[in-house]
């Protein structure tokens, strides 16, 4: 589509997130290039700028402008045997429903104009058109662990919909510069994002500027090296980009091995060491019945770390957060 439109919401979107809208009509728009549309203001709704998860009124009109082309028939190259044969080395879960991939470090989950290898890509393994496994969240490139995706449209939408409504319980595993005091608790700073593609990053933000979303982080130390790093169990009670890697500087111990929110403390320290960032675990309800309770192995990016550090993974309960802090949607 190569000219500017103006669309109208009908009554049986009326209520719709913004986002939602566009990829019902355009589903070859990945996450990225939606993104950088609505957030450089060149999608418009009543006129004004929006959000990615503005709820829509029915009869509004949005400006939809000129978009990428989706591929025709057949454009998508064909996985060879070699690559259907490591994404299948992914996967840590699998049924009729529901595919669960251990997604390695550096690996980005969706491509864009210069990632040509990405998870999006390798799930062609298990076929295209409705047998294609559909995202239902996301993980940063440089972070490992534990990916979900619906095998079949009804599937995906009610796993988007626990994470939508909080009924997904995360647990990140991550190694900080420092000791942070308290040894527990949570954080809860707004962010707002900056930067395009790459160059993107989060800053702390007051709550009333522009673009700026809450944002809150359980954290809890599991193990010390010294005052010279710490082992944290991280539960995310919101899903903003880069929300981890942001608070933890933001409180003044970041990430070890984060070239995008280090300090200068952070960076002697790390040494050479890639993100100390890992998706050890999450709950969720599948998609039929029963609870989801899927765990990826420790990365080798991960293990080089508690290795230099002298942690044990045996140390850490299988979920470390105590039921009394749990929060409810």
């Amino acid at each position: 589509m190569r000219e500017v439109k103006t669309l109208y919401v009908g009554e049986a979107e009326d209520g719709v997130r913004l986002d939602r809208f566009f990829k019902r009509r355009w589903p070859h728009l990945n996450h990225i290039q939606l993104a950088k549309l609505i957030r450089s203001g060149q999608v418009r709704v009543d006129g004004g700028r929006a959000k990615a998860d503005t709820r829509l009124a029915a009869g509004s009109q949005i400006r939809v402008p000129p978009l990428p082309d989706a591929p025709e028939p057949g454009d998508r190259p064909e996985l060879s045997e070699r690559d259907i044969a490591y994404a299948k080395s992914l996967v840590l879960y699998e049924d009729e429903e529901v595919l669960a991939l251990n997604k390695p470090a550096g690996l980005a989950v969706q491509g864009g104009t210069k990632t040509t290898k990405h998870i999006d890509r390798l799930l062609s393994a298990w076929g295209e058109g409705t047998e294609r496994p559909r995202l239902t969240h996301r993980l940063d490139r440089d972070t490992s662990g534990v990916l979900v995706l619906g095998k079949s449209p009804a599937a995906a939408a009610r796993l988007s919909g626990a994470f939508a409504k909080r009924r997904a319980e995360k647990l990140y595993w991550a190694i900080v510069a420092g000791e942070p005091k308290p040894a527990q608790g949570t954080i809860e700073l707004p962010l707002v994002k900056s930067g395009v593609g790459d160059r993107e990053l989060v800053r702390p933000a007051d709550p009333k500027e522009f673009g700026a979303e809450p944002a809150e982080t359980d954290y809890l130390t599991v193990s010390r090296a010294g005052h010279r790093a710490t082992w944290l169990a991280l539960r995310p009670l919101t899903g903003r980009t880069h929300q981890l890697r942001a608070h933890m500087k933001a409180i003044g111990h970041p990430i070890l091995g984060d070239p995008k929110y280090a300090d200068e403390a952070s960076a002697a320290l790390s040494g050479g060491l890639k993100l100390q960032l890992h998706a050890r675990r999450l709950s969720l309800p599948h998609p039929s019945s029963g609870q989801l309770i899927l765990e990826a192995p420790m990365s080798p990016e991960l293990r080089e770390g508690f290795e230099r550090f002298g942690f044990d993974e045996h140390e850490a309960a299988p979920d470390p957060f105590p039921r009394r802090q749990r929060r409810q949607a």
